[in-house]
This record gives C-alpha cells, structure tokens and sequence, in this order.
C-alpha cells in the first residue's frame, strides 16, 4: 500500500499563482470530506491547480481523462486473465478509495452517464463504492476525495449533468486570469522576459473578446505559455504566436486573418 501511495504522490511544488481564495476553499472541502467540481475554460489551470493542491496537502493523485466509451468497468476495474488464472485489477476510482487518494475525473461530462451514477455513493455521506464484481463495498477513508472537471462553454443538452450528480459537489468556478497575473503566469512557464509575456497575454485578452463572433474558444493560457516556450527557443515572436495562438484555435481563414491583425499590431 506504502509502494501505491508514493507512487501516485506529487513529489515537486507545480508552480501555481493564485488568483482569488480557491486555495483555502479546496483546503476546507477536502477537511469536511466534500467532493469538488471544477468549472471553467479549456487551458485556464484547472488541472495544474488540482496538481498543486494534491502536492500541499501531501495526497496522492490519480487523474482519469474522461472520454465517451469510458465505462463504469473502466474506472472500478475488471478481472483479467493471467496465464490460466483470472486476476482482479483495480481500476483508477478503486485505486484511490483504496490507498486514500484524490481522484480527479477530468471532463467528466464526456463519460457515459451510466459511468458517472458510479461516483454517487462517494459523494454522499456514504461514501461508499460499491464493486458488484467482487461482491464488496469499498469504505472511503477520510483522506479520499473526489473532484470532477469540465468547461461549461461546451456543453450541450445531450453531453451535460445531471442535477442529480450536480448538487453532490460544491463547485468552484475557473476562468483566465488578470494581465498582472497570467503574464506571471506565462513569463515563468514560459521561460520568457515579463515584457515579451505582457505582449502574449494582451493578444490573449483581444483573442478572448472574438468570442461570440465566429470564435468558439477564446485562446488558453497554456497556448500563450506554448507560445512562450517556442519564443525562448529562438522562434521570432510573431511566427510563434501565429502558430500558437492562430491556428490551433479555428480553421476559418477570416478569423485567422483576424488573429494574425492582432498579433502583428501587438507585437
């Protein structure tokens, strides 16, 4: 048990500059033994700040991305065959129950719905899970606990939860942070001057307003960090910003050019 749980440990700090009192939020839900969803924008930080809260509460941290054919299967676990025995192998949700993890399901509106019922009796006062296959009910320690992800801005009726799976999360709302911020953000990861960090991140921010005009996804923080990183490699400035910031977020040539407006009156 001592093996999984260094295994599965954050052994470095993950650099995470906070923006308002998420820290201490997280901190409290995880002492009152609450599970956690976390809303907000593609790239905004969300796994990074999990990452960094498992690291300052010292809790190993078992991330699952979630996808369309995961299967409650998937996440509890299955019996395999071993040579000419049939073995059980835990599944990442058992894994964590077991050893006192943070699990973190990652977009969890992709998962099947019948997927994600799984997860109820662990974020009640139960918490409980329940693995048919073994006929046994897993008891969550006090150190386990459950946070979920997603971006609100995509979803639709038929990829979106339920109320029922809703109200048994406290939720904490994401978005990009302030210039001061995200341009510290983006100098140190990065690997850049603040000046050259600034530039990115005001292009960010005009990028972020053709949202709602042809432009679904405003651009992430983690591409102007990408950006960043291809700038301090030697990438003139604009290049890596087109490459970075223009053509990963749309296909649409008159966005694009709009963009690359952006970029070349910033830079």
């Amino acid at each position: 048990m001592e093996l999984a749980v260094e295994k599965y440990k954050v052994e470095s700090e993950p650099y995470y500059l906070p923006t308002k009192n998420e820290v201490e939020v997280f901190q409290a839900a995880y002492e009152a033994r609450l599970p956690v969803m976390l809303k907000g924008p593609t790239g905004c930080g969300k796994t990074r700040f999990v990452e960094y809260m498992a690291w300052k509460l010292g809790r190993p941290l078992i991330t699952v991305a979630c996808h369309e054919d995961l299967s409650a299967t998937d996440l509890v676990g299955r019996f395999l065959l071993e040579g000419e025995e049939t073995v059980w192998h835990d599944g990442p949700l058992t894994k964590a129950v077991r050893i006192g993890a943070i699990c973190y399901l990652d977009e969890v509106v992709e998962a099947r719905k019948d997927t994600i019922v799984i997860i109820h009796p662990l974020t009640d006062d139960r918490r409980r899970l329940p693995i048919e296959k073994l006929s046994v009910i897993l008891e969550a320690p006090p150190e386990f606990m459950l946070v979920v992800s997603y971006n609100p801005g995509y979803q639709s009726i038929l990829k979106d939860l339920k109320q029922s799976t809703r109200q048994r999360f406290v939720a904490m709302e994401f978005d990009y942070p302030d210039l001061e911020a995200e341009t510290a953000i983006v100098a140190h990861e990065g690997g850049i001057d603040e000046a050259t960090a600034r530039d990115l991140v005001r292009i960010g921010q005009k990028v972020r307003n053709l949202r709602g005009h042809g432009l679904e996804e405003g651009v992430s923080t983690r591409l102007l960090i990408y950006a960043a990183q291809l700038i301090a490699k030697g990438i003139p400035p604009i290049q890596a910003a087109e490459v970075a910031l223009c053509s990963p977020i749309t296909d649409d040539k008159e966005l694009q050019r709009s963009i690359k407006e952006i970029v070349t009156t910033i830079i």
